[in-house]
């Protein structure tokens, strides 16, 4: 719903702020106070064009902003998600028009483009009157509203998940046909490569390894060399580190003899030539380990040579080569089993149909069954709302499409929602042919036959905010007391903003504002004020009996309130 409104610079408003509130809110006023701009100013809200003419005279811009409380509202969430806008409880929407043209929209005071403005605005209010966001009168949304009214969330779900993975299928077969030729085309290199890989057969990481055992096997005359230095100079040689280590350890046992004191330090020497007795034993094994093989080192050579010339022709490493073998093994095996894969994927997609025409048999009984009881309940609320004689129809007819099933010998067409088209059409005379919803007058009469929809719909509506504008045009005062009803009844479903001239309607409001044109400094200025209680009586006396409030009009104004 929207929590609140504020528009600068726009037409007569200079600036206003308004709180709207959950329930029936309505809007009344003289004759060009505003009340239309008003609601043309929130048209910019859902993604309607501006024009810099909009912008009030001295000002350099125009500017709409609109709160909505969006919590737990999943379609929203997901457009912020596309866009990476975060996601708050409180959605702001903002709009910017300059004199100059220029257009800024603003999003959680991101900027976006107005199409994200619009797809915001398609999913959070159907705004009826001399609009465009009148979701009933795009054909396309038909049904979806008969599929919400007849709780088909569930089993249309159900249906666009299998059609998806048939999209998906037929994809893959598409790709699949599509790189036949060239497949077959490349067998013969593939093969050819193939049997160049696995004739060298390299490992994960053998080339590291090889690298590695060369540096040794590439220095082993140095290493000999050292091993044996090393070996000398601790044990072998004359003067060696252990004899000169004896000679200390001897020196040592006489100190003492004489003093006791550093008897200490004989164990800790002791234990420092056992550690040099074992490195020196484990040098000389090392040094007798080594052994110089020219053999051996050319061998490692040439096979690093033959891995690195892998790498250079398929992949820069061991692991993009075997990669690389892989593609190419399936895709011998594909050219090999060309059939095979072919059948298998059209055997799956036909499953998949199979599957999915009883899912779409279901979706339509449900929908045609339904159909019936919307069509009555639009029926019923319309004579109500003073259209005397109106048909009303819901008209079903096949799906166009290059997606078909095959059954008894005919092709049925289906797309993401269905086998059905859907299509609302209506007749508010007698005797006049019925024609599609989407051609009916528009004014007073078209949002009369929107609110008798809408309340055959409420329960299973999803939009949260509905605005009627001009929806009394051309109805009696015992019709509009009915309207006033139906509005107040669908309030209980959405949020409801309606603007009215009738003080039949206005005595319904929940919440009740007023429109007012004022001067200025010489300038016309538009305001809406938030009524109280008796200013609500005072305002509904006046559209009872004009400017001139008698104790009669605002005895009549209770009563209308009272008797609601």
């Amino acid at each position: 719903m929207i929590k609140s409104l504020e528009i600068k610079d726009y037409a007569l408003i200079e600036h206003i702020q308004i709180e709207f509130f959950p329930g029936l809110n309505i809007i009344t006023g003289e004759t060009g106070a505003g009340k239309s701009i008003l609601i043309d100013a929130m048209g910019l809200l859902l993604g309607d064009r501006a024009s810099s003419e909009i912008v009030r005279k001295g000002a350099t811009k125009s500017f709409v902003e609109g709160i909505f409380d969006v919590s737990d509202n999943t379609k929203v969430k997901s457009i912020l998600d596309e866009n990476e806008i975060d996601f708050q409880n409180e959605l702001i929407i903002r709009r910017e028009i300059s004199q100059k043209g220029n257009n800024r929209c603003f999003v959680n005071d991101s900027p976006v483009s107005l199409n994200v403005i619009k797809e915001l605005g398609d999913i959070l209010v159907d705004l009826h009157g001399q609009h465009e966001h009148q979701s009933l009168l795009r054909t396309e949304t038909h049904i979806d509203f008969l599929d919400n009214y007849s709780n088909n969330q569930s089993i249309l779900k159900e249906y666009q998940i299998v059609y998806s993975k048939i999209k998906s299928k037929e994809k893959e077969l598409k790709d699949l046909l599509a790189k036949e030729q060239s497949i077959k085309e490349k067998r013969e290199i593939y093969q050819f490569q193939l049997n160049e890989i696995e004739s060298v057969n390299p490992q994960p990481y053998e080339d590291e390894n090889i690298n590695n055992e060369l540096n040794i096997l590439e220095n082993s005359e140095k290493l000999l060399q050292l091993s044996e230095e090393i070996y000398n100079l601790l044990y072998e040689s004359d003067n060696s580190v252990l004899d000169q280590l004896a000679e200390v350890k001897n020196k040592l046992s006489q100190l003492i003899k004489i003093d006791s004191s550093l008897s200490e330090l004989e164990s800790e020497f002791d234990s420092v030539s056992i550690s040099l007795k074992e490195i020196s034993s484990s040098i000389r094994k090392y040094r007798n380990q080594i052994s110089i093989e020219p053999e051996e080192v050319e061998a490692k050579r040439e096979r690093l040579n033959s891995i690195n010339l892998l790498k250079k022709k398929y992949g820069l490493s061991i692991e993009n080569v075997l990669a690389y073998k892989e593609k190419i093994s399936k895709e011998i095996a594909l050219a090999e089993n060309f059939s095979d894969e072919i059948n298998k994927i059209k055997k799956e997609i036909f499953l998949l149909k199979e599957t999915l025409y009883e899912i779409a048999n279901k979706l339509s009984t449900n929908r045609k069954k339904n159909s019936s009881k919307v069509e009555s309940e639009v029926k019923s609320v319309l004579k109500n709302l003073g259209i005397n004689s109106p048909s009303f129809e819901i008209r079903f007819s096949a799906v166009e499409s290059d997606d078909f099933f095959e059954k008894d010998k005919s092709k049925i067409g289906y797309n993401i929602k269905g086998i059905d088209n859907v299509e609302f059409f209506i007749s508010t005379n007698p005797g006049e042919d019925l024609k599609p919803l989407i051609k009916v007058a528009s004014g007073g009469e078209i949002s009369r036959i929107m609110l008798a929809l809408k309340t055959a719909l409420a329960k299973n509506d999803k939009l949260p905010l509905l605005v009627f504008d001009e929806i009394d045009t051309g109805i009696s005062g015992r019709v509009a007391q009915k309207v006033g009803q139906a509005l107040l009844d669908l309030a209980k479903y959405h949020q409801i903003i309606a603007i009215t001239h009738l003080p039949q309607i206005a005595a319904f409001a929940e919440h009740h504002f007023v429109v007012e044109k004022i001067q200025s400094d010489d300038r016309s200025v538009s305001q809406i004020k938030y009524l109280s209680e008796e200013e609500r009586i005072f305002e509904i006396a006046k559209l009872l009996s004009g400017e001139q409030v008698t104790q009669t009009s605002l005895e009549s104004a209770r009563q209308l309130i009272n008797s609601k």
